[in-house]
C-alpha cells in the first residue's frame, strides 16, 4: 500500500487539531502506520493542571540503525475562519496548492514522510537492515508538557532507542531546499524585580524610588555584548520585552519595578552559564534590593555536520538544485528534547504561510519533500 502524501496532508488538516485538542489527528495516523505493517502504541500523557495529550510512537523493524521522524499533529488556533479563502480545516486541494491549517506546519512534512516510507516499504517488500520509527505528539504548539519530551522518557525507559531523527518543521524561509536547520538557540526568560518605598512625588525624602535602581541594573546587562558568535551560531541576544511598575498615578513613586528579558543564546552559553552571566553583570551595580528569576524552555545545541547531515545536503541538491545552508536560527522546536537522545536534524517544507491567514503548501513542494525522504530511507539503509 502507498499513501498519497497530498491526500493523506488534506485528511490531516480535516482534523480539528487545534492544542490541546487531538480531533482523531493521532488515531488517523496510528491507523494509517499500521496498515503498511507498523507496531503502533498511542500513549496520553497528563500532569496536573494541563491538558491530557496523545501522542504516537510507531516503527517497523528492530534492527539498528534507528531512522526516526518526528512532527507534530496540533495547529494553532485560527482567529477569524471567516477571512480564509477556503475553511481552514477543510483541506482543500487547487490543483496547485493545499490550504488549511497545518498545511505547512506541519501536517504536510508529516504526510510527505508516511508517503515516503510507504513507498520504501513496498520497494524493499519490507525487507530492509534497520528499523524506522515515528515520534508524533500532539503538544507542540501549546505547553509542550505531554508531548514529545515524555514520549522520549517512555521510550528510552521500554527500550526503544534511535540513531538519527529528521523532524519535519517548515524549514525553508522562502523555497523548498533553503535550509537544514542542525541546532538551535536556548532561550531564557529573565525577571528582575526592584523594590522601594512608594510615596508622593513632592517629597522624594520621604520615599525610595525603584525605577532608577532598575535602569542602572539593565544598563549593566545590555551595555556589552553576550558573545560574537561562531561559525554556526550567531551571536547570543539579550532582549528587553516590558517594564511594569503597576502604578498609573503621576504623583506616585512606586514601591516596586519589575522587568521582563529574553534570552536566546548560543552554544558558548548552557542554562547555568547563562545564569551566572546574568548575575555577574547585576552584582556589578553594587544593588542587593532586588529579585532576579529564570525560567528556561531548552538548551543550545548543534548537531555536528557528519555523514548523516552531508548525505541529506546531496539529497536535497538532487530534487531542489539548491544548497541548503545549514543553520540554527529561529525559535526553539521540540528538537530541543531530541538532541539528548540521538542525532537529530530538522527539515520541511516551506514556512511563510505557517500561523498565518491562508496557511498552505504547494502541491509540488509536498510531492517533492516526499522523494527527498524517500532518498534518504534509501540511502540510510543501503
Amino acid at each position: 500500500m502507498i499513501y498519497d502524501p497530498l491526500e493523506l496532508t488534506s485528511e490531516l488538516i480535516r482534523c480539528r487539531s487545534i492544542t490541546p485538542n487531538n480531533d482523531g489527528a493521532i488515531e488517523l495516523l496510528s491507523e494509517k502506520l499500521e496498515n503498511i505493517g507498523f507496531n503502533c502504541k498511542i500513549i496520553e500523557f497528563t500532569e496536573e493542571g494541563t491538558e491530557p495529550i496523545k501522542n504516537l510512537w510507531a516503527q517497523i523493524g528492530k534492527q539498528r540503525p534507528c531512522l526516526s521522524f518526528a512532527g507534530h499533529t496540533d495547529v494553532v488556533p485560527v482567529a477569524d475562519e471567516d477571512s480564509w479563502t477556503s475553511p481552514p480545516f477543510e483541506g482543500r486541494n487547487d490543483g496547485n496548492i493545499i490550504i488549511g491549517r497545518g498545511a505547512a506546519d506541519m501536517k504536510g512534512s508529516i504526510g510527505s514522510f508516511v508517503s515516503a516510507v510507504s513507498t520504501y516499504l513496498d520497494e524493499c517488500s519490507k525487507e530492509f537492515k534497520g528499523s524506522i520509527t515515528f515520534i508524533i505528539t500532539g503538544d507542540e504548539e501549546g505547553v509542550a508538557i505531554n508531548g514529545t519530551c515524555k514520549l522520549l522518557e517512555w521510550m528510552e525507559n521500554n527500550g526503544h532507542k534511535f540513531d538519527d531523527c529528521i523532524v519535519g518543521e517548515p524549514t525553508n524561509p522562502n523555497k523548498l531546499g533553503e535550509m537544514i536547520k542542525i541546532g538551535r538557540r536556548g532561550s531564557t526568560n529573565i525577571t528582575i524585580k526592584c523594590n522601594g518605598t512608594e510615596g508622593h512625588v513632592a517629597y522624594p525624602d520621604l520615599a525610595d524610588n525603584p525605577i532608577p535602581k532598575l535602569v542602572k541594573l539593565l544598563n549593566e546587562l545590555i551595555k556589552q555584548p553576550l558573545d560574537d558568535g561562531n561559525e554556526y551560531f550567531d551571536a547570543s541576544n539579550l532582549e528587553l520585552t516590558s517594564i511594569d511598575t503597576g502604578n498609573f498615578a503621576t504623583n506616585v513613586i512606586p514601591s516596586s519595578i519589575s522587568a521582563s528579558l529574553n534570552v536566546r543564546y548560543n552554544d558558548t552559553f548552557d542554562k547555568d552559564k547563562i545564569e551566572k552571566e546574568v548575575l555577574n553583570r547585576l552584582n556589578k551595580t553594587g544593588y542587593d534590593n532586588f529579585d532576579v528569576s529564570f525560567q528556561h524552555s531548552g538548551d543550545s545545541f548543534i548537531t555536528e555536520p557528519g555523514k548523516f547531515v552531508n548525505d541529506l545536503k546531496k539529497i536535497i541538491k538532487k530534487h531542489c538544485d539548491i544548497k541548503p545552508v545549514l543553520s540554527t536560527t529561529g525559535g526553539t522546536s521540540d528538537a530541543r528534547f531530541i538532541k539528548d537522545y540521538g542525532r537529530v536534524v530538522e527539515f520541511g517544507l516551506v514556512g511563510k504561510s505557517m500561523h498565518k491567514i491562508d496557511e498552505y503548501s504547494n502541491n509540488n513542494d509536498i510531492i517533492k519533500l516526499r522523494d527527498i525522504y524517500l532518498d534518504v530511507l534509501r540511502n540510510y539503509f543501503s
